[in-house]
């Protein structure tokens, strides 16, 4: 027998891997020797819609295969920004690696705990490519929501093994029987085929780690072939640099090999390779079914893009995994340094947190009445949000966001097409033939209750009922076509509201639509002030400009001299608003005397008034820019 203290190298082939497991079962357990081929991997993703409680239900996973010590165990361990802990919802996907032990085999478990927003639907896309297999998780309190119904049939396009969880059943208001029926009438599976699990006390979670070694299919890939691996996430890394994640379909990757990025076309050198455990454990290669990390000096973030086909240099693969597309914003704003100084600073931010998040575009940009700053692209309003919060957090920026809006499509008389994602940007109105926006297509689950207020809600955002489905005796699916710019605002709010936090939301585009659309101007003191110019729907810009206007008043403070306020389109004012000058009483030392004594101190400081609105500037405050999201 083998001394514990030696260090051996086997080749082995996968067929008698088996045969060593058993023979040299004690000396497996050490970390100088595992064994596994790729009949002993599983490869599996979450899925479910936010706060579902699938992160804390990984918390479980990684407790029950010891992966994690007690000393290191805390709630939401994949969730490492202060923000997700906070909010209690994942922003970022994570990876992690489990080794578990089912009747004497030993098994590897490649974990990915996915984002339930809809904003990041890309990154879950491209995590469930990543899977041979998803944990279907269903909070069965609340039952099936909007995006878990997305998720799912993400899966199910990817051919995914689907394994439906009923989580948080030791709640009071668990309905496990209600929810069941309800997933079997959403994916056709078996009764028994339902697992019962709690995140919180850790029921289930044994089972759980049963059925995805015995239901989730190994992977299916050739260690000979060329390298073909597929990038799933990407982080930075302020001493290394990007850090990127794979899952190598066919071949492996070694240490040192020249390696090649198919998208961008960027060749580099491996300086690093590994798995990922809950810290990273770098090894001399990787091979084909795992799921591992990549280190090679990468600085810019544009230069590795999630969805991208990773191979060798020496001998690339012939196809690209299918899949691949860029991130597309979504919601644009600007954002601008409140002091003009920090531009440069700002700047230096937004380049390190786009390092962490590659979907984040911007551009520097100006405006007359805010100074420079940056058009910035996001996923989504709650992008926008997270985005923000951390500038504040991390780098201590102070920030003024402008009003969010979508991107346009507007076509001149000589039909050249001008993307807009500024409304500065939209051309004369003379020299525009017609103007398109973004459309998306919207699901709606709620209580049959709620019918009512959500119907009258899309409809006055301009939204039409494409479907409506009774899923049960009491939960109703809607399907809408909305213009996307009705829904960036304070759409899921409304929603939220009016059907007392049960409805849930989610949407995905579906092209571009031609509207009769047109720029409204808000005009201070007769200067048109850029940052407050938004492109809306013709039949609402007189009740749009009239609240501006009337907000403006409130918000604006008082100067010495007389501003008006007014909306327009184009040369016609639509509404308008004054604010009154300050001023001063003049007339308080006159003591008796002739009329004319006032009426000359009156008329000087008439004119003293007239100098003034020549030369003076009208401060805005911050809330101004806001107030239009608070407008209805």
């Amino acid at each position: 027998m083998f001394k514990k203290n030696i260090k051996i190298s086997i080749s082995i082939s996968n067929e008698s891997i088996e045969k060593w497991n058993t023979k040299y079962k004690q000396l497996s357990n050490s970390k100088t020797l595992y064994l596994h081929g790729m009949e002993n991997i599983r490869n599996f993703c979450i899925i479910a819609h936010i706060d579902h409680g699938k992160s804390t239900l990984a918390d479980r996973l990684l407790e029950y295969t010891q992966t994690t010590s007690k000393r290191e165990m805390q709630a939401q361990l994949l969730d490492n920004m202060d923000l997700e802990r906070e909010r209690g919802i994942t922003i970022k996907s994570h990876a992690i690696q489990m080794k578990y032990e089912l009747n004497g085999q030993k098994y590897i478990l490649n974990l990915i705990d996915t984002p339930g927003h809809v904003d990041f639907s890309y990154e879950v896309s491209r995590s469930i490519a990543a899977c041979d297999g998803a944990l279907l998780i269903v909070d069965s309190s609340q039952g099936i929501q909007a995006q878990t119904i997305s998720n799912l049939y993400l899966a199910i396009e990817q051919g995914l093994e689907i394994i439906p969880i009923l989580n948080k059943i030791d709640l009071p208001s668990s309905m496990p029987e209600e929810v069941s029926d309800q997933i079997i009438d959403l994916i056709g599976c078996d009764y028994t085929d339902i697992l019962r699990a709690s995140g919180k006390t850790g029921q289930g979670v044994l089972e759980i780690l049963k059925a995805v070694v015995e239901r989730v299919p190994p992977p299916k890939g050739n260690v000979t072939a060329p390298l073909k691996a597929l990038i799933f996430d990407s982080v930075f890394n302020s001493f290394r640099g990007i850090i990127a994640y794979f899952r190598i379909i066919d071949g492996v990757i070694k240490k040192g090999d020249k390696v090649k990025f198919m998208a961008t076309g960027k060749e580099y050198f491996a300086d690093e390779v590994g798995v990922l455990g809950l810290e990273m454990e770098p090894r001399s290669e990787v091979k084909a079914g795992d799921v591992g990390y990549i280190i090679s000096g990468i600085k810019e973030a544009r230069e590795v893009k999630v969805g991208d086909t990773l191979t060798t240099v020496v001998n690339p693969t012939a196809e690209i995994i299918n899949g691949f597309e860029d991130v597309k914003p979504m919601v644009f704003a600007g954002i601008y340094p409140v002091d003009t100084d920090d531009f440069e600073e700002l700047r230096e931010s937004m380049y390190k947190l786009q390092l962490n998040d590659a979907s984040l575009t911007f551009e520097p940009e100006s405006s007359a009445a805010l100074g420079f700053g940056f058009r910035c692209g996001f996923l989504g309003m709650l992008h926008m949000e997270i985005i923000q919060e951390r500038l504040e957090r991390e780098f201590k920026m102070t920030v003024i966001t402008t009003v969010p809006n979508v991107s346009y499509h507007a076509y001149t008389k000589k039909m050249d097409l001008i993307v807009v994602n500024n409304p500065s940007d939209l051309p004369d109105p003379n020299h525009i033939e017609y103007i398109e926006e973004p459309f998306i297509a919207a699901t709606i689950i709620s209580s049959a209750e709620f019918v009512g207020p959500i119907m009258g809600l899309c409809l006055g955002k301009r939204g039409m009922l494409k479907s409506q489905v009774y899923l049960t005796m009491d939960r109703v699916e809607m399907k809408f076509d909305m213009p996307l710019a009705e829904v960036v605002f304070d759409f899921f709010d409304k929603l939220k509201t009016i059907s007392k936090g049960y409805a849930s939301f989610d949407y995905h585009p579906i092209g571009y639509v031609q509207s009769d659309l047109v720029k409204l101007d808000i005009l201070l003191a007769k200067d048109n002030v850029d940052a407050l110019s938004a492109i809306i729907h013709r039949d609402r810009a007189y009740d749009w400009g009239k609240k501006i206007c009337e907000k403006l008043k409130e918000l604006i403070p008082r100067h010495q001299f007389e501003i008006p306020v007014q909306a327009s389109i184009g040369a016609k004012v639509i509404a308008r608003e004054t604010i009154k000058a300050l001023r001063k009483d003049v007339t308080a030392k006159c003591y008796g005397g002739d009329i004319s004594r006032k009426r000359k101190l009156l008329e000087k400081q008439k004119e003293g008034k007239k100098r003034m609105r020549q030369v003076g500037n009208v401060e805005i405050p911050q809330s101004a820019f806001m107030a239009v999201l608070k407008i209805d």
